[in-house]
């Protein structure tokens, strides 16, 4: 899947997660001309390059976005939110589909956009969200 110029005003929040997506997804991802995504609340590209390494992804940062190779199981790591909390969030359900246990430190930043994201997400992990 190609995700080009034209495409990115409408996905810059989304970035985060479609790395997420595309890190799961069979087959390769480019997404180019996203240089604004550099000065975001992080830099996202490196961010979500360095992250996504982290669980095992085949990742190359590229100037204006990444190429990322999916379908490799992502496996279990510590990772930073870089203090962004779409960052912090995608990488938090990146963490519900890697092999091991995967924790996200300073997430924090998370309660900017979604105050109470991980309650919610473990509650879709109980049984009739109970727990």
């Amino acid at each position: 899947m190609t995700i080009g110029p034209e495409h990115i005003p409408k996905t810059i929040d989304e970035f985060p997660i479609l790395c997420v997506a595309a890190a799961c997804a069979q087959g390769e991802t480019i997404i180019s001309g996203a240089e604004e995504l550099r000065v975001k609340e992080s830099d996202r590209i490196a961010a979500m390059a360095t992250e996504l390494r982290r669980l095992g992804a085949t990742v190359e940062e590229r100037p204006d976005g990444l190429r990322i190779a999916g379908g490799r199981p992502l496996t279990g790591a510590v990772c930073q939110s870089h203090g962004d909390h779409r960052v912090a969030m995608s990488m938090m359900v990146a963490g519900l589909v890697a092999r091991g246990e995967t924790r996200v430190e300073d997430t924090a930043c998370v309660a900017t956009s979604f105050p109470g994201f991980d309650k919610q997400l473990r509650g879709l992990l109980t049984p009739l969200g109970q727990g």
